[in-house]
Order: C-alpha cells, then sequence, then structure tokens
C-alpha cells in the first residue's frame, strides 16, 4: 500500500533548504528512498526534488584535492578524469557499487545517505530498532550472517552499504552541509553514526540540512590507491567485506597509510592501527601480513557471520599488495 505524499521540484537551494525546515525529504535519483516508500518502509509526507540545483561540478583544490558535488552521479563521478587520476580507489569504488543502470540515476549525496540492506529493516513484520525505536533487533538471534562485527550494538548490527563512503574514509573526506544556520562541514568518520543506543539516527544532519558536496583533502604524492570488494556474487552485489587503500611511497619507505572496510561495519570502518603500522616500513610480504593481522581488532562476530575476521584480513592483506606493488 502506497501512502499519499506531497511532491515539489525546486529550482535554488533557498527554496530547497525552506522545504527541509517543513520536514519535506530531499530526493534527487531516488534509488534507494522510492524503493523504501514502495515497501512501506519510508513514509515521507513531502519529496522535494533537488535535481536542478547547481550541485553537479567536480572541482580541483588547493594542493590536489578534490571536490565533488553532491547531485553528481555516481557513473560520471567514476568517469572523471580527475577522480580517475587523483584517486583511483574513489572510481574503483563507484564501479564496484551497483549497476550500470543504478550508476547513471544514483548521486553522490543519495549515495553516502543510502539506509541499510539489513532484510529485517526492510521487512516491516520484523523488530527493528532502526525502523521502530525501542522494538528490538531481529537480525541478533536471527540469520546475521551479512551483517556487522565492528561497531555494532545491542540494539543494532546492520551494515553500512556504500562502497564510495569506505573510499571517502579512508581518504579522510569532509561533507559539506548547507542548512538554515548557514553552511558547516563535517568530518566523514562524524557524518555516519554508530547505532549505539540510537540506532534510527544515522547520520550527523541537522533539520533542514542539504549535502552539498564531499571534498578530498590533498595528499601527498606519489600516492597509489584502489578498492577490492569480496561478494557472494560478481555481478550487481554488496560487500561481505572491502578494502580501501592509498599508499604513499617515497624512497622505498611508505611515509603515508589510508584504510578502510567495508561490509563489515555499521559505519564504514577506518583501520588506525593498521594505519600506524605500516608508516615508516618499507613494504613486504611480512609487513602486509602483520598488519592484515590488526585488520579485525576489536570484532564481536555475532553467531553467522564468524566467518568474516579472516576474511577482512585476506581482503586487506590482499589489497596492501596490489596497491603496494606486491601482488
Amino acid at each position: 500500500m502506497m501512502h499519499p505524499f506531497s511532491y515539489a521540484k525546486v529550482a535554488d537551494v533557498d527554496d530547497a533548504l525552506a522545504a527541509g525546515r517543513r520536514g519535506g525529504r530531499y530526493i534527487a535519483g531516488g534509488t534507494t528512498l522510492v524503493d523504501l516508500m514502495r515497501e512501506n518502509v519510508e513514509r515521507p509526507a513531502e519529496l522535494v526534488d533537488i535535481t536542478a540545483l547547481p550541485l553537479r561540478e567536480v572541482t580541483a583544490t588547493a594542493g590536489g584535492g578534490l571536490r565533488i558535488g553532491a547531485l553528481v552521479s555516481m557513473a560520471d563521478a567514476a568517469a572523471h578524469p580527475k577522480v580517475r587520476a587523483t584517486y583511483p580507489v574513489v572510481a574503483q569504488a563507484l564501479e564496484l557499487s551497483a549497476s550500470a543502470q543504478l550508476r547513471n540515476m544514483a548521486t553522490i549525496g543519495g549515495n553516502i545517505m543510502q539506509r541499510t540492506r539489513c532484510t529485517y529493516f526492510r521487512d516491516v513484520t520484523a523488530a527493528c530498532n532502526k525502523r521502530r525505536p525501542g522494538s528490538g533487533c531481529a537480525a541478533l538471534d536471527g540469520f546475521n550472517r551479512g551483517h556487522a562485527i565492528l561497531g555494532a550494538s545491542d540494539q543494532c548490527v546492520a551494515t553500512h552499504p556504500s562502497d564510495v563512503a569506505v573510499a571517502f574514509a579512508a581518504l579522510e573526506a569532509t561533507v559539506h552541509l548547507l542548512g538554515p544556520d548557514g553552511e558547516r562541514r563535517v568530518a566523514f568518520a562524524d557524518f555516519l553514526l554508530q547505532p549505539g543506543g540510537t540506532p534510527h539516527q544515522e547520520q550527523a544532519l541537522r533539520p533542514g540540512e542539504l549535502i552539498n558536496a564531499v571534498e578530498i583533502p590533498a595528499h601527498p604524492r606519489p600516492l597509489k590507491s584502489g578498492y577490492l570488494k569480496v561478494r557472494d556474487r560478481q555481478s550487481y552485489e554488496f560487500a561481505l567485506t572491502s578494502a580501501a587503500v592509498a599508499l604513499h611511497v617515497r624512497g622505498g619507505v611508505i611515509r603515508a597509510a589510508k584504510v578502510a572496510a567495508g561490509g563489515v561495519g555499521t559505519v564504514p570502518w577506518k583501520l588506525p592501527a593498521v594505519e600506524r603500522l605500516l608508516v615508516g616500513e618499507r613494504p613486504s610480504e611480512a609487513l602486509w601480513s602483520e598488519a592484515a593481522a590488526r585488520a579485525a581488532d576489536g570484532a564481536r562476530p555475532l553467531r553467522h557471520n564468524r566467518f568474516k575476521i579472516e576474511l577482512l584480513k585476506r581482503t586487506v592483506e590482499r589489497q596492501l599488495r596490489i596497491v603496494g606493488g606486491m601482488k
């Protein structure tokens, strides 16, 4: 059963923010929200179409960073020469994210805002604290093979589904926001929220705020980066685990390392222990193995997903070898 809602297409940012202040839900590609509305998981009273807003540019920033507009499609971002040349990890994550049709429609802002693919979240008859706070979490004692081993709580164990968010987390991006109180920036690590006791609060957004862009800071060069995704099938599928790696190697020594994992955490999971171990060392098989052994530090597996611990370690080790030039 589809619930009634109003629809408005806005022409400028001020109109969008005015609609957001009165409770309107922003929509662009609609590849997630429309599905959730069909399944009665989401029931917005008003949709605010923001596709006409001027947020479709990819621009270089001082020192070699990148700013990607919130309405740039996944396909356009992946194909953009600046993205491919400076941060291939982002292009690879986008190309492994979905079917070509979805990548043509879905936007960067919408992708990082997408909600979990947990089957219990999408089943309105199941207990889900993310969908209905206080109702419980059916995944805790249910079939939880695809659920989180990092960042979970006794309220929610759902993973975050975005691939490019893992690359943004690794590269320590910043989310630019526009709202009733003006502009502000939020570190990507603080934008997506771990569930804790409030799993229904998924992003650090204030009422009516709109994502303007995602900015990747400049990183030292030369920088090699890449994204590796492990899934049940090679066609369109969400990650069981993934790894985004960026390494700055100069004079045969790793000077900077950025590593994050996906498919295993309630949010894209930064791996600072792995990064610290790598910096100052010379690339070697022994180093990759030692670093990967730390990738699952703090993991709390459930009944059906203990295999993810070893899978995560192997994925991180494999991608370190690929990016580090020792396949």
